[in-house]
């Protein structure tokens, strides 16, 4: 459907790889371990990538924060699919905005800050984050 929102597709689409498909819907959403309204669907792990790389679904819910962090050893990649909120990268801030894309390199600390519409974006990790 061509009305249908960018998460939606997201949310009901697959995963392949040479060696299978899986349907994103069945795939859990986790609560994050330390930022309240945060959750993540791990679609790509490092144990389907030889640790090179991982693929996450993060919902920010409106007004909630990935406060600072930092990932040692590991660079990330930042698309925002839709929602509105804030990053800020070392002592860079940025707008994230449908269509926003960020590299935040390995080592730097980040925080997240969602708008009233929330975030949805894919975050990407090299190496692995799990």
């Amino acid at each position: 459907m061509i009305n249908e929102k960018i998460s939606e597709k997201f949310e009901n689409g697959t995963v392949v790889s040479s060696l299978s498909v899986a349907e994103i819907t069945m795939i859990e959403w986790n609560e994050h371990s330390l930022f309240k309204g945060v959750y993540l669907k791990h679609l790509i792990k490092g144990i389907d990538t030889e640790g090179s790389l991982s693929c996450h679904l993060v919902k920010v819910n409106p007004g909630c924060i990935l406060d600072t962090h930092v990932h040692i050893g590991k660079l990330e990649i930042h698309s925002i699919l839709e929602g509105n909120g804030n990053c800020i990268i070392g002592e860079r801030a940025t707008e994230y905005v449908s269509g926003t894309v960020s590299i935040i390199p390995a080592d730097t600390t980040h925080k997240v800050i969602a708008g009233n519409e929330g975030l949805f974006m894919l975050a990407t990790f090299s190496p692995a984050l799990l």
